[in-house]
């Protein structure tokens, strides 16, 4: 497939891959001097058929190997919503993005217009270790390419051998290895649960964090985990930073109480790009719902600095009086789990070894 990428004016633009495996990697952005001008892009894998390796096409800028034959390639955009003018300039870059196939763009019938079948699969990653998991196995380890040289690879490779999941195989059901599914969905709960937990943890979430989606041969079996479970696709600490801002108390946030995030102007997040605080559900990791349509605070999202240069941001059910409704995120009084979500986007990483994380504090109530 071919990716056409125009020009962008925005402050921040990175491009972003993955496949099955989930190892990262950044082809494009502003960081490297990317988006100064158009460029058309090549993904291929080693199983793409109308494509040899190595050979080069006229009109093609640059060739990316993807790991796995089903990959994900997006980008995150900068919209500079407080420029109304930039703004619309933006959307119409971003209308301008175009994917076409390799047959399409030279023109030639496609290799092959075969279809595949996917394997079910259900709304957790619960469903399918507690199901179908190595049917799911299969045709992961069917469509994904693997690195003799790399042990994490290997290893994976031989843990699924003695369950008849091979490279090439075809899953059976009538012949499948039987397995204790229960046990699987258990286990794979208790890692999803205590790595999430670790996200409470600032030392430990931070230096996970530090090493998360990074590309195959740069990222070890518990960092790598750790992404997959509070969520595959990211940037590394050279794009961007999502540390979680915690309670002074150490306890868990929750709807029930209202608090405040205040940073001076010299607290502020090290951002060369940009920098955001996004409120979510710790139970499904969504928005929380409001009549305000009011998710995050920043330069995108809105917000106020003081006189100081400085910030205070509000979560809360109602908005305190003298409050600019640009540092207000809404809440709902009900029993439910908080998570504040701290994004720093092209990040000082000099400053940030030296840089205090904000902590929320509880309002009492009056």
């Amino acid at each position: 497939m071919i990716l056409e990428v125009p020009a962008f004016e925005s402050k921040y633009v990175s491009l972003e891959t993955s496949a099955y495996d989930h190892y990262c990697g950044v082809p494009l952005s502003v960081t490297k001097g990317d988006y100064k001008k158009p460029v058309k892009l090549l993904f291929y894998s080693s199983r793409t058929k109308g494509y040899k390796v190595g050979d080069s096409i006229p009109g093609i800028d640059k060739y990316i190997e993807m790991s796995g034959d089903f990959a994900t390639a997006f980008h995150r955009v900068m919209p500079e919503s407080q420029d109304l003018a930039r703004h619309a300039r933006i959307l119409k870059e971003i209308k301008m993005l175009n994917l076409v196939s390799l047959s399409s763009f030279l023109k030639k019938q496609p290799a092959d217009s075969s279809t595949v079948s996917f394997p079910a699969y259900g709304s957790t990653d619960q469903d399918v270790f507690g199901g179908n998991l190595l049917e799911v196995m299969q045709f992961v380890i069917n469509h994904t390419s693997f690195d003799p040289n790399d042990s994490l690879d290997q290893q994976l490779l031989a843990l699924y051998k003695p369950l008849g999941i091979e490279p090439g195989g075809v899953y059976n059901p009538a012949t499948a290895k039987k397995i204790d599914t229960a046990l699987f969905r258990k286990v794979s709960l208790a890692i999803k649960m205590s790595n999430i937990d670790v996200m409470e943890t600032p030392g430990k979430a931070l230096q996970l964090l530090f090493r998360a989606f990074q590309p195959k041969g740069h990222i070890n079996l518990e960092t790598l985990v750790f992404q997959s479970v509070i969520g595959p696709i990211g940037q590394p600490a050279t794009e961007a930073l999502y540390p979680p801002i915690n309670a002074v108390d150490g306890k868990p946030m929750n709807a029930l109480n209202d608090y405040v995030v205040k940073m001076k102007k010299a607290d502020l997040p090290p951002a060369n790009a940009f920098w955001s605080v996004t409120l979510y559900d710790t139970k499904q990791g969504f928005f929380i719902p409001n009549r305000e349509n009011k998710y995050s605070v920043g330069l995108n999202g809105g917000m106020k600095l003081d006189n100081e240069g400085g910030i205070s941001i509000y979560v809360s059910s109602k908005k305190p009086a003298n409050v600019h409704a640009e540092n207000w995120l809404p809440t709902n009084k009900i029993d439910q789990g908080l998570s504040l979500q701290l994004r720093i986007y092209w990040p000082d990483l000099a400053k940030i070894k030296t840089w205090s994380f904000p902590k929320a504090e509880m309002i009492a109530a009056k």
